[in-house]
């Protein structure tokens, strides 16, 4: 039986003694095509260096391994060490015990790729590591088709805040496709998607400046740029002046504003040079 048919899955798992944990979000894929949409939308190929978060059974990584990537799988959950031992013997993947939001990523090789199906609870704080860390080139995983909606939504959107922002502020992405509930076991309580981020390392990164004026720009996406500076400490007068230089409204809604503009605001207000 192949590593990811729902029988081998259940077997894996009563063999070792094994249940899901919700809190870790295990859920394992169980669908072929699904697996390989994944492998291939993240250009897994020989040589490549390859970075999987949360490996769990170690069905996504020897797919990946099998296109001829080094792969480095982090992994939090100790009781699949005999799992893993198992499933990918002889495989070129490197598995790293400990927690991924604790990893030192800029130790990564240049040109790593991530490639993942995330644990839901920390897909952002993951993201934002992943966009931060140089060695990485791109990032395609599997996160909550809500997650996804808003990482490639534009200004204007019901969908677009801080992540779309961010996003944009280090590269592109772009939706590969839907994952339906029953490719998973145990199938997750929402859809999924399958997303790429490419992260342009020519350009220098954002100041971290930008990055937090940008988060108090849309943290209360809804409500007025002009109402959300002056909550973080920016004067009204200032804030005014820097909207009209650029020819933005004083009552024009965060969530409208494009990238480009906030950054012009961040500069008329001393923020960033």
């Amino acid at each position: 039986m192949p590593l990811h048919s729902p029988a081998r899955v259940r077997e894996l798992l009563a063999r070792h003694g094994l249940r899901p944990t919700k809190s870790l979000g295990q859920n394992f894929l169980i669908d072929g095509n699904i697996l390989r949409a994944i492998a291939e939308a993240g250009g897994a190929g020989a040589g490549g260096h390859v970075l999987e978060v949360g490996p769990g059974l170690g069905v996504l990584s020897a797919e990946i391994a099998s296109r001829g990537a080094r792969v480095t799988a982090l992994e939090k959950d100790e009781r699949l060490r005999p799992v893993l031992a198992e499933t990918l013997q002889g495989l070129d993947v490197t598995v790293v015990w400990g927690d991924a939001l604790d990893f030192d990523y800029a130790g990564l090789p240049g040109g790593t790729r991530v490639i993942a199906n995330l644990p839901y609870y920390i897909t952002g704080p993951l993201l934002s590591r992943f966009m931060r860390a140089a060695p990485i080139v791109s990032a395609t995983v599997l996160v909550q088709k809500e997650v996804a909606q808003r990482l490639v939504s534009p200004p204007g959107s019901d969908s677009y805040g801080f992540l779309s922002a961010l996003a944009a502020l280090y590269g592109s992405v772009r939706h590969v496709r839907d994952v339906p509930k029953g490719a998973f076991l145990p199938a997750p309580d929402v859809t999924s998607s399958v997303i790429r981020l490419d992260f342009d390392r020519s350009r220098p990164p954002p100041p971290p400046e930008l990055e937090r004026f940008v988060e108090a720009a849309l943290h209360h996406r809804r409500k007025t740029l002009r109402n959300n500076l002056r909550m973080v400490g920016h004067d009204a007068a200032q804030i005014d002046g820097a909207l009209a230089d650029i020819g933005l409204r004083p009552d024009v809604r965060a969530e409208d504003v494009p990238l480009a503009a906030l950054e012009a605001v961040a500069r008329k207000l001393g923020v960033i040079r």
